[in-house]
């Protein structure tokens, strides 16, 4: 694990000290990495997306709020698509969907990937073409196998036995061939945190390689006859920087292919690769671009089929956090400001550390929380002449656990009032929000040529009650 990865991974400032933040003295600079494209401070310090500014969006939408830069978002799914130029580019919906965001993904060309039947009626409500959508998920009913049939999805990613006897029995009840692939546990050990590692052997994703229930699958499949066998899928974790773990997936996945095609005569004619691409949170994490990313991937391919003696088969990626992430950030406003003494052996230059409040926390951003998760932040409604302090910017939820970036330098001057922004927040974020403590769920305002739209409103406490019949 490159050191920047485990920085990432393990956010532990008291093991590494505060110098992987950015340079104190630079509490009013923008890290480009970590922003949207569109995003700059405006001639009065306050941060501007597409040329609005934050306060006129707080002003209108409340905070917290989710800013989606629909540009930004755009354009990257527009790289994605150029740099894997003949590759069905999926966007993993799991990261952040709404309709939208289903059309804009549509529009710029993109096919989509669903593991709910509520995601998958989301894209079907936004006229997403059903042969552009793949199915996934560990336990799809068969409720929603059937809606996925009867909508003609495009493909259906089989990850259990039951699943494979359940679609076969419903695709001979109504005559339909649906196209399936089969997902495949490889063995890898992705360079990630272990709730998001989805290639170790011991976990509930696919068929295992190493146990031989892979290649058990693909048999059953193609000797069964009812169900279109396309090819093969694996997906390693996600927040991923190191291109190896790609490189191992592939190679035994193609062993795999080699084997199906000595033991039955079929050569598959796709292979999945999955996602999980890495994004910037930090200054510490350096994510490849697309188009490293797709010469690399390509070059592993064609090397692994020449060993093998395979044609290159058709690819697929799934990119969800490297699109939607770094395109949205999140706009706080401070409520409370507290210095308080961080005790012996702690890591701030005078034993304390100032603890920032905001209105949102753990229920618009669960990740720092669950996967200690390193977040980045600035003070977003005017620049400050005042010197730095190492914060923490928390939530108001009722745990101690409650925060949003975990250590980051703020102008000293932060008081009540003052709006805060945190980068990298369009993956995750508000697909996992929660009501915990009965907050209403923020709401997603996407910004383009200095005009915000609402595209997902706020949840209201009448919204709450509504749901409560007893």
């Amino acid at each position: 694990m490159r050191a920047h990865e485990a920085g990432a991974l393990h956010g532990d400032i008291g093991s590494r000290g505060p110098a992987w933040l950015r340079t104190p003295a630079d509490v009013n600079a923008l890290v480009p990495q970590l922003w949207p494209r569109n995003v700059a401070r405006g001639a009065d310090g306050a941060l501007t997306v597409a040329g609005l500014g934050v306060r006129d969006i707080a002003a209108e939408f409340g905070t917290p709020v989710y800013v989606l830069d629909e540009d930004d978002l755009r354009s990257r799914c527009r790289d994605f698509r150029s740099a894997f130029d003949g590759v069905d580019v999926y966007y993993a919906g799991k990261a952040f969907l709404c309709r939208a965001v289903v059309r804009m993904i549509a529009e710029e060309g993109l096919s989509l990937d669903v593991c709910t039947g509520g995601e998958l009626a989301t894209a079907l409500s936004a006229g997403m073409p059903p042969e552009r959508i793949g199915f996934h998920g560990n336990n799809k009913s068969v409720a929603e196998l059937t809606r996925a049939l009867d909508a003609g999805v495009g493909r259906i990613i089989l990850d259990s036995f039951d699943e494979i006897d359940r679609l076969t029995a419903l695709a001979r009840e109504r005559g339909v061939r649906p196209r399936v692939m089969i997902r495949v546990t490889v063995g890898v050990e992705a360079h990630t945190h272990e709730f998001i590692a989805t290639a170790h052997e011991d976990q509930k994703f696919g068929f295992s390689l190493a146990g031989g229930a892979a290649a058990e699958a693909a048999f059953r499949v193609l000797d069964e006859g009812v169900l279109e066998l396309r090819g093969l899928h694996s997906h390693i974790g996600s927040q991923i920087f190191d291109a190896s773990g790609f490189e191992v997936s592939a190679r035994r996945v193609l062993a795999l292919q080699a084997q199906i095609r000595d033991a039955r005569g079929v050569e598959l004619p796709e292979l999945d690769l999955g996602g999980g691409f890495g994004i910037a949170y930090t200054t510490q994490d350096d994510p490849a671009a697309p188009q490293d990313l797709a010469k690399r991937l390509r070059r592993i391919v064609e090397s692994e089929c020449a060993v093998e003696r395979l044609a290159v088969p058709h690819l697929s990626i799934e990119p969800g956090r490297a699109i939607v992430g770094p395109a949205v950030f999140t706009l706080y406003e401070v409520g409370t400001v507290k210095s308080v003494p961080v005790g012996a052996g702690g890591d701030t230059a005078d034993g304390r550390r100032a603890y920032v409040s905001v209105d949102g926390g753990m229920s618009d951003n669960i990740r720092t929380a669950l996967y200690d998760a390193s977040y980045s932040a600035t003070l977003a409604s005017r620049a400050s002449a005042a010197g730095p302090m190492l914060a923490r910017v928390v939530g108001k939820h009722c745990e101690s656990g409650d925060i949003v970036v975990k250590d980051e330098f703020l102008p000293a001057d932060v008081q009540p009032g003052d709006l805060v922004a945190v980068p990298g927040t369009g993956a995750y974020c508000r697909s996992m929000a929660s009501n915990y403590n009965h907050v209403p769920r923020p709401p997603v305002v996407a910004v383009r040529a200095g005009r915000a739209r609402l595209i997902v409103r706020r949840e209201t406490e009448e919204d709450l009650l509504a749901l409560d019949v007893g």
